[in-house]
């Protein structure tokens, strides 16, 4: 399985923010296949003395158009969310991307209204500074 190029940064940006890895690659069934989310991490709630647990899906949007790979994100990020829904229930999933890639995608009238009104929750990261900068839920 192939690795994000942005992998290691998300995963080192995840555990400085207080996330441990705990699957690196969390492995699902569907169906009879296996399927492979980039990150499983849980993090500690002192408050609430329980955890939160967490799967990321980390995109690059490097290839030849930023839309065509946002369709290939969308659709693998609804496949990883039925597979996760039955193996991980209490899981939430996110999809990872960069900031200049959220940028270009909320300067678009009609996909910005589909980053609204899709029910995605977005880890944004800045590959510069090596951090992330914000959760969209």
């Amino acid at each position: 399985m192939a690795k994000d190029i942005f992998h290691e940064l998300v995963k080192n940006a995840l555990q400085k923010n207080g996330w441990q890895i705990t699957h690196d690659p969390l492995t699902l069934k569907l169906s009879k296949r296996n399927i492979f989310i980039d990150l499983g991490a849980e993090k500690i709630l002192l408050a609430e003395k329980n955890s939160q647990k967490i799967a990321v899906e980390i995109k690059s949007f490097v290839g030849f158009s930023v839309l065509t790979d946002f369709y290939h994100a969308l659709g693998q990020y609804q496949l990883y969310s039925l597979a996760l829904a039955n193996d991980y229930p209490d899981w939430i999933l996110y999809l990872a991307i960069p900031k200049e890639t959220y940028k270009i995608l909320k300067s678009d009238d009609l996909l910005s209204e589909l980053l609204d009104k899709l029910q995605i929750q977005y880890l944004i990261f800045d590959s510069e500074n090596k951090d992330v900068l914000q959760w969209i839920n």
